[in-house]
């Protein structure tokens, strides 16, 4: 599964070798990307690598080849267009978010049990902010008992940071979406409006605290303007 940016950049190499028969330049693809710096691309460039989307010829400048497209290149590049709306922000989790009614299905036991269906947008980081993935197409069976009023949508949590809060690298997290929380809260926030993660949040005058439950990794600091939230923590959900 790629992130968001990488499934961008994928695509903008690939119609730019089909237009021009080269690359963009990694200032095309920074300002193509609402990116602030080309080390960013070489993140997504070097994650496409791999896995086997894309790779560097050696000895040319600005040479790459696109090996492979995802799987579900023509359904997803057509949820993409559809979604697609100038006034947000490129980089905002988005999505179908909001929960899906299902039929009534039959649980481990053998009995009817109602579920509700929620748009698994990807992987969310534990640990170093990664960026936030936009995957509507997967969805994820969840006990409406687990869920109050307004959207969700549920997480793929990567990383270790918050194991003292009991969250674990592969566990699912369902999301309330919500751009309010309270101090203390474990929320989505997005970082400089490119990377997301999942941690304690902790507001103090003109300061927003990012904590995590985890000594091994430090509290961050941030201006209020370079950290937006996303939704807060309702539920988990673990496989064995």
């Amino acid at each position: 599964m790629l992130t968001k940016k990488q499934y961008e950049l994928l695509m903008l190499i690939d119609q730019r070798i089909k237009a021009a028969g080269v690359p963009p330049s990694f200032d095309e693809m920074k300002d193509a990307l609402g990116l602030k710096s080309k080390s960013g691309i070489h993140r997504l460039i070097s994650g496409l690598e791999e896995r086997g989307f894309i790779r560097r010829l050696p000895h040319r400048a600005r040479a790459l080849e696109v090996l492979k497209m995802p799987e579900n290149f023509e359904r997803t590049l057509a949820t993409a267009a559809a979604q697609q709306a100038p006034e947000r922000p490129a980089n905002v989790i988005r999505g179908s978010f909001g929960a899906k009614p299902q039929a009534a299905h039959t649980n481990k036991s053998g009995t009817s049990a109602g579920a509700v269906e929620l748009p698994m947008l990807g992987r969310i980081a534990a640990g170093t902010p990664i960026e936030a993935i936009s995957d509507p197409t997967s969805f994820v069976d969840v006990p409406p008992s687990m869920l109050g009023g307004g959207e969700h949508f549920c997480l793929e949590v990567d990383g270790d940071s918050m194991i003292g809060a009991g969250i674990f690298d592969g566990d699912t997290v369902i999301i309330e979406r919500t751009n309010r929380t309270e101090n203390g809260a474990i929320v989505v926030a997005l970082v400089d409006n490119e990377e997301a993660t999942l941690k304690y949040i902790h507001k103090k005058g003109d300061k927003v605290a990012l904590e995590p439950a985890n000594p091994a990794y430090e509290t961050r600091i941030f201006g209020p303007d370079r950290v937006q939230v996303q939704g807060r923590l309702v539920g988990l959900i673990r496989k064995y």
